[in-house]
Formats: structure tokens, C-alpha cells, sequence
């Protein structure tokens, strides 16, 4: 009995000393490969941008590129490039803000509770934006949008030419859309045709939305629509509603009315 008892609590010990010694290489492989996880999904982060402005080369390399990228930060709430004084006052950096995290902290973002078309919940009150200049002078800006679809909330960028209304390119980064129907956000098909599309109508409103059972062309509004995803009706209306949210008055609206009026220092 004694004997038995005695491999019993071997056998205990030797399987918490193999659990013990696992998960020290478990933490410390998690450790030492953080900053290289974190190197990648920055570099992830800057394809997707170039992706979405039209701006990838094969020949040269992402971060090559994206040297001609300029980060800023956003005030949503006076749709202006934020000061430093008020980055300061929010611990803001434009190199390593996250937008995501930042709407989770109640002193850094609003709840949209009882207006919230995009199903966000709550809004950061800064965003990144990036531009592309040819000197002095806008020559494209890409902005971050996101919302919800049927299953998950999407994440992507959009690209305007310096009207700040004509689509230069769209596409969603992070989604989890059923494939084949709502997962049709990645098809490269679909996102092309959002080039030249134009977000606002003549009353500066945010317009632009998808188009159930595709865009007929002698639609005076045609220029505003873009083709919907064939059976993924919640996935089109997510899609619409997020671009028009972000684009609107409570997104982008008022600053990019303010590009429009005032030009950019």
C-alpha cells in the first residue's frame, strides 16, 4: 500500500515539475518574442495603409515606403489636427497611439449609447490619420474606419484623393464575415470597385453606401454607390453604415470639411 502511494504521489510530482519547467518556456518564449510580434503587426499595419492608397511596389520594401507617410492626430471633438498641448494632456503619441485601446478608457473616448449606427459603442476622441504630401500640399489621406458587420466588428482604411471626397481605395484588414457571402470584403473584385466613388453629395452629407443588387449606372446617384455583396445583406448595411458614420459628422466630417475650407499648415 505504502509502495502504491508512493509512485502515486512520484507520478504527481514529476507532472508538476513538467507543467512548471513548461510554462517557464512558454513565458519566457512570449517574452522573447514580443517585440517581434510587435515589429510585425506595425509592419502589417503599414501594408494595409499603402494597400488601401494605392501606394504598393514590389520592388521596394513597406517600410521604404511608408517613409513617405506622415502620422497625425485627429481631434474628433473640434475636427482639427490635435495640438501637442492637448496630446500632452491625453499621454498621446502619433508613433504609438492605439485608437482601439484609447476607446476603451472613458477619459480618452465618448459612448455613442442611443446613436450609434456603426455599432462601435464608444468613440475615441482621436484618431491617427496619414497623408501623403507632394511638398507642402496634400496628395492623398488615408483614414481608419471600422464597425460592424453580421459576426464581427471590421477593421480598414480608406483612401481620398486631396478633394477629400473621391475614393482612391478601400479595404478591410480585420473581419470575421462568413466566407463566401460577407467575407467578401477581401475580394480584391469588390474593393476595386470603390476607386473614384465619391462620399458626399452637394450638401457636403456623407452619402455613400452599397447598393443591393449592384449600381445601376443611369442612377444620378450612381457616383455615390457602390455594388452590395450578393447574400450578405447584414454585411452591406454594416458596411454602409460604418463608412457613413466615420465619414460623417460624428467621424472625419468636420475635419475634412475643415481640410476642404482652410488647407492644411
Amino acid at each position: 500500500m505504502a509502495s502504491s502511494n508512493d509512485s502515486i504521489k512520484k507520478t504527481i510530482i514529476v507532472a508538476l515539475s513538467l507543467c512548471l519547467v513548461c510554462s517557464i518556456f512558454v513565458a519566457a518564449a512570449a517574452v522573447g518574442l514580443k517585440p517581434i510580434q510587435n515589429t510585425n503587426k506595425d509592419l502589417d499595419r503599414k501594408r494595409n495603409i499603402l494597400s488601401a492608397a494605392g501606394m504598393l511596389d514590389p520592388s521596394k520594401s513597406v517600410d521604404e515606403i511608408f517613409e513617405s507617410v506622415e502620422t497625425r492626430i485627429v481631434n474628433l471633438q473640434t475636427g482639427e489636427f490635435a495640438t501637442q498641448a492637448e496630446l500632452d494632456d491625453a499621454g498621446i503619441k502619433a508613433s504609438t497611439f492605439d485608437q482601439k485601446a484609447a476607446a476603451k478608457d472613458p477619459s480618452l473616448s465618448i459612448s455613442l449609447k442611443g446613436s450609434d449606427p456603426a455599432g462601435i459603442k464608444r468613440r475615441s476622441n482621436f484618431s491617427a490619420v496619414y497623408l501623403v504630401k507632394s511638398g507642402d500640399n496634400i496628395d492623398r489621406i488615408i483614414l481608419p474606419v471600422h464597425g460592424y458587420g453580421l459576426w464581427s466588428t471590421m477593421y480598414g482604411f480608406m483612401a481620398l484623393k486631396n478633394d477629400f471626397n473621391t475614393v482612391i481605395g478601400f479595404g478591410f484588414y480585420d473581419q470575421a464575415e462568413t466566407p463566401g457571402l460577407g467575407g467578401e470584403v477581401d475580394n480584391p473584385n469588390w474593393k476595386a470597385l470603390w476607386k473614384g466613388k465619391e462620399v458626399y453629395n452637394d450638401q457636403g452629407q456623407a452619402v455613400i453606401e452599397l447598393a443591393k443588387g449592384g449600381v445601376d449606372s443611369s442612377d444620378p446617384n450612381a457616383s455615390h454607390k457602390v455594388d452590395g455583396l450578393s447574400g450578405a445583406t447584414l454585411t452591406s448595411r454594416g458596411v454602409t453604415h460604418l463608412v457613413q458614420y466615420w465619414l460623417g459628422k460624428e467621424g472625419f466630417g468636420p475635419f475634412l470639411s475643415h481640410l476642404r475650407s482652410e488647407g492644411v499648415q
